[in-house]
């Protein structure tokens, strides 16, 4: 009874904490100097599609929701009887309040990527932090959410998960490192250089698609899975996209390979989550 609430709460939460995180970064960036209406005219303040004190309302009623959001949520996962026909039980409020300060952390890690005079995106630490929350906390705490306790396997599509995201992030730096640099942007991809940053980003891909292989081929599977033939397929996309990748030379040019990886790898998640629920 409480699998699809939960379900929509944590999906409706942590979209929210995306969006939060795409207008602290458009925030951040803008006031720092780093986006300009000549580099970034795609940029909502650089291009002055709206003005600096709307995006600040956005940002604060943003983090209000995604706060809202998840305590309706956890409130639905752990307390007996929140909806029409749960059963009972005892509160869990270890598991409550763990995964409420997960929560918050989420909320403060989104705003402090570019926003604050030591913003850890301008330190280099953004693909620690994006490994962290989409892939470990991500994948273990909507288990958690879900239900009520976690597998040591789940590191494994949790470090996919983890990896495809950072791969995101790495185009993007590859795209900018030229811009990062000159405003002091201190990314992974500014500090390797950008053929450092390509064999960065295919280790990422290979590092990933390794975890989920190792995951899909364990004893702790027993079967279970299904359909693993698309995933095979989605690999190959992605091997095709690490050699484009590789032969790139011109930044701009990897625009499109951003949602060539953005949406191959949530096909591989849908997938996932449609193969443990809609299955008999």
């Amino acid at each position: 009874g409480r699998f699809w609430p939960v379900v929509a709460g944590a999906l409706a939460t942590v979209t929210l904490l995306q969006v939060l995180a795409n207008f602290a970064n458009d925030y951040g960036d803008f006031t720092k100097g780093t986006d300009t209406a000549a580099g970034r005219n795609d940029r909502a303040l650089a291009s002055g599609a709206i003005p600096v004190a709307s995006m600040k309302r956005a940002l604060g009623i943003t983090a209000l929701l995604a706060l809202l959001t998840g305590i309706v949520t956890l409130i639905v996962a752990f307390v007996p009887g929140a909806i029409s026909g749960t059963e009972g039980g005892n509160l869990d409020a270890a598991r409550m309040g763990l995964l409420g300060a997960l929560g918050v952390a989420g909320i403060v890690a989104a705003m402090r990527y570019t926003i604050g005079h030591n913003s850890y995106g301008y330190q280099g630490l953004g693909d620690f932090y994006v490994m962290l929350f989409f892939g470990w906390i991500g994948v273990f705490g909507v288990g958690l959410l879900v239900a009520h306790h976690v597998s040591v396997s789940w590191a494994l599509p949790a470090l996919f998960s983890g990896c495809m995201s950072v791969a995101v992030l790495n185009l993007n730096n590859l795209r900018d490192h030229e811009s990062d640099a000159l405003a002091g942007k201190n990314t992974t991809v500014v500090r390797l250089g950008f053929r450092g940053g390509k064999i960065y980003h295919v280790v990422l891909l290979a590092l990933g698609w390794g975890a989920l292989g190792m995951f899909f081929l364990g004893p702790w599977n027993e079967g279970v899975w299904r359909g693993t033939l698309w995933y095979g397929l989605i690999a190959l996309v992605h091997a095709r996209h690490a050699v484009d990748v590789w032969r790139c030379d011109t930044p701009k040019d990897l625009d499109p390979e951003l949602k060539r990886v953005a949406l191959s790898s949530f096909l591989v998640v849908l997938f996932m989550f449609m193969d443990q629920t809609l299955t008999p």
